[in-house]
């Protein structure tokens, strides 16, 4: 366990986000490597099916990555409060929430798979291995549900370490199964996701396993699970929050998907490249936004406002330093990380997916600074202004679709987040200077923070 509320702040924050680095670098490899080996063994074709399908998985798992994360910050508070009772009640909502959400969302989205895919102008070509694929993976969705659940109450008592172990081997076992099911078993891109799937189960598995071996603080009780409506409330308030910041986020990239597969296969592949190495670029920024949460969760349940506002200012200048990182790397070898992750010699592919990353990442700093302020106001407990940003994006996305796309074609998706990105950091820079606690002159208690939020 890891207290963030003793020490130096940005010495505690680096070190608890470097596991999350690496273990959400695995997690990126579940589809870098299906993107790598669908792309060599079973060609273009296939690889442009899982990628138009890639935009609805995110936008899924986003949600329910969000929503386990919104939970864990009172996980956090709890514990840095030292209220170990309040924890376990904490984790059994989380645990009952969790697996009814995934459930739920599991039949909606397998039961209305081919309208969900019309909507999103699925090449007709594509459309029976992009079903095969997306269904395995929906299907699965608990799996990721559970270790999301796991790896997030880790993390809000201060543990990364564990989830990145787990995380390790799970992608070893992805790679092998990837392996087996396409080439040993001739399963196509179906196989490709029943080996995501059982990997995602195994390190679900090991986790809920170390949990109850590891952290007797954590053992449940039937009395944890007994219901209490306001810590219900409570726990769907953030979690809910949280989901939805990532869901309006996720769902501007699914209406930019739609445009984008009407643009050929060729620049389906190349668009699925270039997000796989966006996700690369931009893990640093998701990863300092989680510890964030964390980091302001716990501090706030200890009454320690001043590191807060110290942590801030430390982590934006890390971010913001690799942020000059991702430029240098994005105009000297963007290419080679393309062939890299797809596999494909296509000259039109290469340049058109370099060409998107030289024009995005000269604005990188602006996102970094959004995933940062917008996880540190939810760990302060504003769960409003993260979404209103985030409500920005999607109708800022929207618009591109509507009036960008049919004059620039496919430019006019390299410059619609840049754009947006833009607009949807005013709110939060605005918000951040004027929240109650963190106002330099004003001395105000945790409690009279909350009722004015």
């Amino acid at each position: 366990m890891k207290d963030l509320t003793k020490g130096s702040p940005g010495k505690l924050i680096i070190q608890f986000a470097f596991p999350i680095f690496v273990g959400n670098i695995f997690q990126l490899f579940y589809s870098l490597v299906d993107t790598r080996i669908v792309g060599s063994t079973l060609g273009n074709n296939a690889l442009a099916a899982v990628g138009a399908t890639s935009t609805m998985n995110q936008l899924i798992i986003g949600f329910l990555i969000g929503l386990t994360n919104g939970f864990a910050i009172w996980v956090a508070r709890d514990f840095g409060a030292g209220n170990e009772i309040g924890m376990r009640k904490d984790v059994a909502g989380t645990l009952k929430l969790g697996i009814l959400i995934s459930i739920v969302l599991t039949l909606l989205s397998v039961g209305f798979l081919p309208q969900i895919l019309r909507l999103l102008n699925m090449p007709e070509e594509l459309m029976t291995s992009g079903m095969a694929y997306i269904r395995v993976i929906l299907l699965g969705m608990s799996a990721a549900m559970l270790y999301n659940v796991c790896a997030s109450v880790l993390r809000a008592i201060g543990d990364t370490f564990t989830p990145l172990c787990f995380l390790i081997l799970s992608t070893i076992l992805n790679i092998g199964l990837d392996y087996l099911f396409i080439l040993g078993l001739g399963t196509g891109v179906e196989g490709a996701a029943y080996a995501t799937v059982i990997s995602q189960s195994f390190a679900a598995l090991m986790c809920f396993v170390y949990i109850w071996k590891r952290y007797p603080m954590l053992h449940l009780s039937k009395e944890d699970f007994k219901r209490d409506n306001q810590l219900i409330k409570t726990l769907l308030t953030s979690g809910l929050s949280m989901g939805l910041m990532q869901s309006l986020v996720s769902l501007g990239t699914v209406a930019l998907q739609g445009a984008i597969n009407t643009f050929g296969t060729h620049t389906i592949v190349a668009h699925t490249a270039a997000r796989k190495i966006t996700e690369i670029f931009m893990l640093p920024f998701s990863v300092l936004g989680m510890t964030m949460a964390t980091y302001c969760s716990q501090n706030l349940g200890a009454g320690k406002v001043d590191r807060i506002k110290k942590g801030l200012k430390q982590v934006i200048l890390a971010a913001w330093i690799w942020c000059a990182i991702v430029i240098i790397a994005s105009y000297t070898i963007a290419p080679f990380l393309i062939q890299m992750v797809t596999a494909t010699q296509i000259k039109e592919v290469i340049q058109t997916a370099t060409l998107y990353l030289k024009v995005d990442t000269l604005l990188y700093f602006v996102p970094a600074l959004i995933s940062i302020l917008r996880n540190a106001l939810q760990g302060l407990g504003d769960h409003t202004t993260p979404i209103f940003s985030s409500g920005i994006e999607l109708i800022g996305k929207v618009m591109v679709v509507f009036f960008l796309t049919p004059r620039l074609a496919y430019m006019g998706i390299i410059l619609a987040e840049p754009i947006v990105w833009s607009l949807m950091v005013i709110p939060l820079i605005i918000r951040i200077l004027t929240i109650p606690i963190l106002k330099s002159t004003a001395s105000i208690s945790i409690k009279e923070h909350e009722e004015v939020l």
